[in-house]
């Protein structure tokens, strides 16, 4: 009363004017912004009648997104009656017991509908959401825990610096050339399939291996179908063959087990038997020169040696945010999950590009198998109930890229955890009956298979895509919070710990990996109960990116052995005429098409359902719930448009 004494109505007014014209602009702006999210959607569903969408070509996997759709219209339709039933004050939120009114209350047919569905909600539908979550929780505590304990090991060997070392000097002499009988026979493969964007790059880094010459055999396996990238490998081969690398292009006219097809027929070569052991690139790594001598040396006086593996890095880790997100992935898997297998197993999973096999263990295996499209997992488990070790050497890197488009990355992880299952069903009945411990036969099936295969995309998608939403329209079978923020954000710190420089992304990157869990726990159901996308394959787009220092560098080394070697004074007209004809269609490449964004239906609905449940513990007065659906909800959306994957600086 004191403070409003002075004031005249008309201040008054002005006052109610000012809030009501803020109130507005909040209105205007909200509106805005959903006019413009419904015209990006009219927009991507245009652009989708001319592209081929991921998710018609998964088959079965329309039945997750129709499941996903009753789901979401039976959530908005519980949410109707809740935000009725709140602004109608027909029982109070904050209420644990939730009072049911009696048969004199009833204010009318809705309120009836909705007094009939509490007690059913109670009685029925909450314990079984109560179950499913307590299990879900379990299978979360449990990878939770097996994550805690890797980061443990790895701390421990950072502590310890426990590393595997090169007992003495292998290449004491100077001169390459003169100690070549200290060198053994190495083939090098790099397997390919319509690798226009990267295919120059890895062939000329391969090309430049220290290694001496006669003891060196390059073999680049083309499974193009499209003519004219068959005719640019073919002239990247002819240009380092005249200067004098062993090199070889080979190119199956069947192309049958993809690649794992590609390395078998190539393996079965004459020739290939006087070469002792055998490194594989895919067509996107560029590796140092020094590659084969901070590997192969690892091999001498160890004969139960089968591999060594090294480590990837990334040219474009920071090209936008779904790469940084993918760095702080790959990181961990490399920095914890192979380092520690490594030191305390001698076993990891192979990771198909980057290593180099002792092909005597190769043979002894089985060779290269067509049976799955995870054919160096495969390959490391047979090699494993064989008796093989295998080393990874942490601090050797080959650079390579990561998906720069969600699209592409999506199949990826596809095809990444389709097969793993696909595997298991294969292969456990040989885990049972081979003769290794049976703490290795435990370690296979019960934390390389089951937790880390199945149960993490399992626990993921049900946890916080199905049960977190229905828990909030079932009040019943809240979820602790502690569920819901604590550990996730301390299991992600853990997961940042090998990036250190990605902890901005922390966030994000815990909501992005809620948001894949849907494609991954599709690809994994479609593994384990064959269905049709789970042998499917496709080629991980590349945009063909190295490294400043890098491009630097191999100009520089290829200007040196450009005015070394010539083309031979021998060569035929016709060698010459068939050169330049290579190098013309070289140059006649096409321009490379421009990114045209995508809408993935799944995470769109998703998205409108985690919002839709953020709504609802907004009436509730949950915080962090509200919180946490809210930014989760925001992530599905920014996925489900293909906004993930943008340019930022």
């Amino acid at each position: 009363m004191e403070k409003t004494r002075g004031k005249n109505p008309k201040q008054v007014t002005w006052v109610l004017l000012l809030k009501a014209h803020r109130a507005v602009g909040r209105v205007a702006w909200i509106a805005t912004l959903f006019w413009d999210l419904l015209g990006t959607i009219k927009r991507r569903l245009i652009f989708r009648q001319d592209v081929v969408m991921a998710t018609e070509k998964l088959g079965k996997g329309k039945l997750l997104f129709a499941a996903i759709k009753a789901f979401l219209l039976t959530s908005l339709a519980i949410l109707s009656f809740e935000v009725v039933a709140y602004f109608n004050g027909w029982h109070c939120f904050q209420n644990p017991s939730l009072h049911i009114p009696s048969d004199d209350d009833i204010q009318g047919l809705l309120h009836l509908v909705y007094v009939t569905w509490l007690p059913f909600r109670a009685d029925y539908i909450a314990p079984l959401i109560q179950a499913l979550s307590k299990f879900c929780v379990a299978l979360f505590l449990v990878q939770s825990a097996d994550r805690f304990m890797l980061s443990l090991g790895c701390f421990w060997i950072k502590y310890k610096k426990i590393k595997p070392r090169i007992e003495g000097d292998p290449f004491e002499s100077g001169d390459v050339e003169g100690c070549s009988y200290e060198y053994p026979m190495v083939l090098v493969q790099i397997p390919m399939c319509n690798e226009r964007e990267v295919y120059e790059q890895s062939i000329s880094a391969v090309c430049q291996l220290d290694w001496p010459k006669d003891r060196l055999l390059i073999q680049v396996l083309d499974d193009s179908n499209d003519e004219s990238i068959r005719y640019l490998i073919k002239a990247e081969v002819a240009t380092w063959s005249q200067r004098g690398i062993n090199i070889i292009y080979r190119h199956r006219l069947e192309r049958t087990g993809y690649k794992a097809g590609n390395l078998k027929s190539a393996m079965s070569c004459e020739y290939v038997k006087a070469y002792e052991f055998v490194a594989i690139f895919d067509a996107d790594f560029q590796p140092s020169p020094k590659f084969l001598k901070q590997t192969v040396p690892h091999f001498k006086d160890n004969p139960e040696l089968g591999l060594v593996q090294a480590r990837w890095a990334f040219v474009n880790k920071d090209e936008n945010l779904l790469t940084r997100l993918q760095n702080i992935n790959l990181c961990f898997h490399f920095e914890v999950e192979q380092q520690v297998n490594g030191v305390f197993l001698n076993f990891f999973g192979f990771n198909g590009t980057a290593g180099v096999w002792r092909i005597k263990a190769l043979e002894e295996s089985g060779g290269w198998l067509e049976r799955t499209t995870v054919e160096d997992m495969d390959i490391a488990i047979r090699a494993h109930l064989n008796g093989w070790k295998f080393i990874f050497l942490n601090d050797v890197k080959v650079l390579c890229e990561v998906p720069e488009s969600y699209e592409a990355y999506r199949k990826q992880q596809h095809r990444w955890h389709s097969g793993p299952m696909q595997l298991f069903r294969l292969c456990l009945p040989a885990i049972l009956t081979s003769k290794i411990a049976i703490w290795k036969k435990a370690n296979l099936i019960l934390l390389f298979f089951l937790l880390r295969k199945l149960i993490l995309p399992f626990y993921s998608f049900t946890l916080f895509c199905i049960v977190l939403p229905l828990t909030l329209f079932v009040p019943e079978a809240e979820l602790p919070v502690w569920v819901i923020c604590y550990v996730p954000v301390f299991m992600s710190f853990l997961n940042i710990l090998p990036s250190p420089k990605s902890f901005p992304f922390i966030v994000p990157y815990l909501l992005f990996e809620n948001t894949m869990s849907v494609t991954k726990f599709n690809a994994m159901v479609s593994g384990l109960f064959q269905l049709g996308s789970s042998n499917e394959w496709v080629v991980t787009k590349k945009a063909g990116r190295s490294s400043e220092s890098d491009l630097v560098a191999a100009t520089e080394r290829e200007s040196k052995i450009t005015n070394q070697q010539h083309i031979p004074g021998g060569a035929s007209q016709s060698e010459f005429t068939e050169y330049n004809e290579l190098k013309e269609q070289k140059e006649a490449a096409p321009i490379r098409i421009k990114k045209v964004n995508k809408i993935y239906r799944k995470e769109l609905t998703l998205a409108f359902l985690l919002l839709a449940a953020s709504v609802r513990s907004l009436l509730s007065a949950q915080g962090v719930h509200f919180y946490f659906l809210l930014f989760q909800g925001v992530t599905f959306l920014l996925v489900g448009l293909d906004l993930i994957g943008e340019q930022m600086s």
